[in-house]
This record gives structure tokens, sequence and C-alpha cells, in this order.
């Protein structure tokens, strides 16, 4: 009652909250009321808007009265044109249009993280600003220079741009930012995740000091506050969403998956409701593609979608997913940036991210522009931390719907997940030793090695033996599981076995420290056949008569290095008794009922 008392709360106050000077949000207003010329009303009309929807109808009055803005809009409620209509307006009632043939200086300037959002920015503003004497131009890496380069220099007013591909343009001389009047950073938090803020600030050097600055974000972190107070002047704060919110209109949805069932989860809910346009997140490249051949190899067409791709494969398969060609995209956060589809009505986070923001921007997609909206999270153990996460980031408490035959069984622990090089811990808890984190990033290193040959050799990547499970057959079924991987979408992981590397490390010692001593000849012989099976089939007899030193002790089991909602499950009781005492093993102190397994009912 409290959770909902104080959410209550904070509706009520942003809801009710006025900006100095500018009076409390209208409930109805036209774009009419706003000020805009009438050649923007009619665009605006020609694309089917008829009223302006609340971030447009609070940003529009800031911008055309020449103030700098700091914007917290989610994604999807339309402030691509609450930057892109009041700048279009300044630049066509500024001064006389230039003459024909005359040179165009760029004078307005719109930073997007990712290409196919600078794309999405640059088609708005043609859109907008079909029936004005504007020309606009858009640059972004992953294509030639040469077109880029002849376009800017016929001259541009309005240049949408990455900031990579800008520096590069700049510092061969093939544009002049020095007489830029309004400087937009769209999906500014997405821009500084990914890395760019060095050349962010590189682009901020090149411009003018007076300048309109805008700031649009769907979350606020520390560095984006930051960037904030050295670039705007006396901003205008517009949040008409509480900060760090998903879309109310998003029906979102908790599926806890095992690890490797994840593929026939998705393949089940696509069967059983027969959706026909899903986007699909994965955390990596190499995911998305495993993701879409599955798909494709059980009748279902899909395409992934991630920055390996060339721009023109990347085009196709956004365009085939628009036109309905595609039921499914599968995509890279990264990737998936400046994807607009209208009423696309399901998102599927089939990994979980480890960034909370980006689960905001994902399930962004959907829900656009006051559509209804579908988000389902596949949730296994090793991400549990993450959802906890994601949930305290975004203030609520996301229901759960558990199927039974999908899963984790009784034996499935929380796993460290491997990101390429790197390797990071998201179950729920305190992170394992130190020792298994190693352990899984030089797994990882060997899988990514093996990827690599098998991509140079033309052959496909085989899966780096388990510790835990049996190695897969040569008919590439699994002797532990009887489950084909085929029939089910068995995803093939790393095990970690901290324990049997331990072991390997010991005997590597011992074997240095006997090398000087007169038996150093047989010690390593008789290391190495311990293990090994007799010829003659006895066992506990040693090779070439030599009497067994002892019996070789069997390897420990592997610690559990955490204690996850699932195992709380079983014992409760015990969790009740002793819940004020910290613990010492990873995931002590961890409620079962915040985790998605330990709410399922």
């Amino acid at each position: 009652m409290h959770a909902l008392f104080c959410r209550a709360l904070r509706r009520v106050a942003w809801a009710d909250a006025a900006r100095p000077g500018m009076g409390a949000r209208p409930k109805h207003m036209t774009f009419e009321e706003l000020q805009l010329l009438p050649a923007l009303v009619e665009a605006v009309r020609e694309q089917g808007y008829e009223a302006p929807t609340p971030i447009q109808a609070e940003a529009i009055p800031a911008v055309l009265s020449g103030r700098d803005v700091l914007a917290g809009a989610q994604t999807g409620t339309g402030k691509t044109a609450a930057f892109t209509l009041p700048m279009l307006q300044l630049l066509a009632t500024r001064g006389e249009p230039p003459k024909r043939g005359a040179f165009r200086p760029v004078r307005a300037l719109v930073l997007a993280p990712t290409r196919e959002l600078a794309a999405q920015v640059e088609e708005s503003v043609k859109a907008y600003g079909k029936h004005l004497k504007l020309k606009s131009a858009v640059v972004f890496g992953g294509v030639g220079l040469k077109p880029q380069i002849d376009k800017l220099a016929k001259g541009v007013d309005i240049l949408v741009a990455t900031p990579g591909r800008l520096l590069d343009l700049a510092d061969q001389g093939h544009v002049d930012l020095s007489r830029v009047e309004i400087l937009v950073l769209d999906e500014a938090d997405r821009m500084l995740d990914m890395g760019f803020i060095h050349d962010v600030r590189k682009v901020l050097a090149l411009l003018p000091q007076s300048k309109q600055s805008l700031l649009f974000s769907a979350t606020f972190s520390d560095e984006i506050k930051e960037l904030a107070a050295g670039l705007l002047r006396d901003p205008v704060h517009i949040q008409v969403t509480p900060p760090n919110t998903t879309v109310q209109r998003i029906r979102q949805v908790i599926y806890p998956v095992a690890r490797d069932r994840k593929m026939a989860l998705l393949k089940h809910l696509l069967d059983t409701h027969g959706w026909s346009q899903v986007l699909v997140f994965t955390r990596t490249k190499f995911g998305a593609n495993q993701v879409a051949q599955f798909l494709n190899e059980h009748g279902i067409s899909a395409m992934a979608l991630h920055g390996n791709k060339s721009q023109t494969a990347r085009t196709q398969a956004l365009d085939g997913f628009k036109s309905g060609q595609l039921r499914v995209l599968v995509a890279t956060d990264i990737a998936a940036r400046g994807i607009d589809i209208e009423d696309l009505p399901h998102v599927i986070n089939y990994d979980i991210p480890n960034i909370a923001e980006d689960y905001v921007h994902r399930i962004g997609r959907t829900g656009r522009a006051g559509a209804q909206g579908e988000a389902l999270s596949f949730v296994s153990l090793d991400e549990e931390g993450w959802m906890m996460a994601i949930e305290r980031f975004t203030g609520q408490q996301i229901p759960v719907e558990a199927l039974p035959e999908f899963m984790p069984g009784p034996d499935e622990k929380a796993e460290p997940i491997a990101m390429g090089r790197q390797v990071l811990w998201g179950g729920a808890g305190k992170p394992p030793a130190r020792e298994v984190m190693a352990a899984a990033a030089r797994a990882a290193r060997r899988e990514l090695q093996e990827r690599m040959r098998a991509r140079k050799s033309g052959e496909a990547a085989r899966p780096v033996a388990s510790a835990v499970r049996a190695t897969p057959s040569d008919d590439g079924t699994d002797t532990d599981a009887p489950d084909a991987a085929a029939v089910d979408g068995v995803e093939s992981r790393n095990r970690i076995d901290p324990e049997g590397r331990r072991n390997r490390n010991r005997r590597r010692r011992n074997k240095n420290k006997t090398a000087g001593s007169p038996n150093a000849a047989a010690a390593p012989r008789a290391e190495g056949n311990a293990n090994r099976p007799p010829r003659d089939g006895r066992p506990g007899q040693p090779q070439g008569g030599r009497k067994a030193q002892g019996p070789v002790p069997a390897p420990a089991r592997q610690p559990d290095p955490l204690r996850t909602g699932i195992d709380a499950l079983n014992d409760r009781g015990r969790r009740n008794r002793n819940k004020n005492r910290g613990g010492k093993g990873g995931g002590g102190g961890i409620d079962p009922l915040r985790t998605s397994f330990g709410r399922i009912v």
C-alpha cells in the first residue's frame, strides 16, 4: 500500500507541475495554437497527426521562444517532431532565404547515436519541411564518403549526423560548423552509453558559443546532467513523464526460462499467438545471428540487424520488417536505435540488458504515439539480478507468467555471462568467487577463438566441451539430455567448472615440483595415467605393474556461489528465521519474492 501511495503521489506531482512562466500543460491543444507556420501545420496533417503530444505541446513553445531546452521523454512520445517543427520554423523565418544557386551554410545540427536514428530524423525533417525552402542532409558511417561530400558541397541548412562521421568530414575540411544556430542532441543518454562523449565534446568545440541548444533524453544519469550543465544556458526543463519510467500503455510480462530453452520458448509464443510483427532483442551480434537462423530453419521469416551488417543489409532488413515480409527482426541494442515502426505490437527481450536504461529504450519501440504495446522478457537464472535492477530503476514490479515446460531444472544454477571478451555477473546476489569469473573469461576467449577460426575456414564453430554436462556426440544429440537441439532450440553455452580447473592447476604445480627429483621421469607418467582407465579394463591397477600411490580423490563438487530466488523457494522458512544475517556467501540477504522466479505462484 505504501508503494502504491508513493507512486500515486509522484504521478500527481509531475502531472500538476508547471514550468516557470509557461503555465500548466493544456489538456486539449491543436497545432495551430502552437503558433506554427501554416506550411508546417499542413505537413503535419499530411502525416496523419491531428493534435500534439504532451512533449510537443511543451517543447515547441519553449524552442520557438529561443530558450535552451532539457527535455526528458520516452521513446515513442513524439519527441522528434518536438524539436524538428520549431527548428524548421526558426530557420525559415530568420533572415532572407538564400538566392537560387547560392551556397547554404549549415545552420542547424542534429547529433544522433546511430545510423538508423539519424536516417529517421532526417526523414522527419524532409516530411515536415516539404513545403519550406530548406535543404537537409544526413551523414553517418558504414557507407561511402563521396556521396556525402558531394551533398555537403552543394550546401545544406540542416545536417543530421552521427558524431564519428561528422568529425571525419570536419577534419577533411568538407563541413563548416562555425555558423550553426541550433544544436540538437537526440538520444543523449544513448550517445553517452556508447562512448561518444569525447566525440561530442570535439563537435561542440567546432560550434559557435552563441547558439540555441536542445538536449533530449529518455533517461537522466549523472553524466547527462553534467553534459547539460556545461552545454545549456538557463534551460527550460521539460519532463512530461516521470524520469526513468516506461510507457503505461505497454503491457510488460516476465517469462522465467531455462537458459537452454529460450529459443524453444520464442518459437512456442510465435506459433501459439500467431504474431506477425515482433522485434526481438539479443545481447550480442552472434546471438542475433543464432536466433534468426533458428527461426528461419523452423519456417519463421526472420533477419538479424546489428553493427556487423552492411548499411545495405540493415536497410533491407528494416524495409522487409516494416512491409510485413519479415515476421521477426532480431536486433542488438545499438542497431535498433532509430527503429520507428507505427503500431509495432510486440517487443521481446530475448536477453535481459545489463544496463537498466537499455530496457526503457527497448520496450519504447512499441506503444508509440499512444498506441498499445506488449513487452515480454525472457529471464534466466543468469539474468535475475539484472531484472531486479530494472524493476528498481523503473519503480515497478513486472508480473510473472511461468510456463512449466520451459522452466529451469532443479539443478540449474546461475552462471557468469560472456559478452565477447567481457564476462559479467547478472545473477541474483553477490558475484561468485574470482576463480569462477576467471574461468568464465578463459572459456569465453576459447569460444571466441573457435568462432574466429571457424569463420576463416568456413565451418560452423563447435561449442567448447562442457565440464558439467556431457560433451555432445557426433550425431548432434546430447548424451546427458535426450532433447535434441534441432527440436527444442537448445543453445550451447560454456559451463564453468572451477574445481576441475583447480585440480589441473594443482597437478601442473606438482609436476613442476617433482621435475628435479630422481623420480621426475616417472612422476608425469603416473600423474597422467592416474585418471586414465587401464588398458586391460581392471580398475585400480596402475600401468606397468607399479603400485598405486592411493585412490584418486573424486573431483570436489562445484560450489554454489550464490543463493537465487528459485533456490530460496525450497527453504523460505529458514530464510525468514535468518533474514537479519548478512552471510558471507554470494546472494546473501536476497528476498526470493523480489526475484522473477521467487514470484512464481
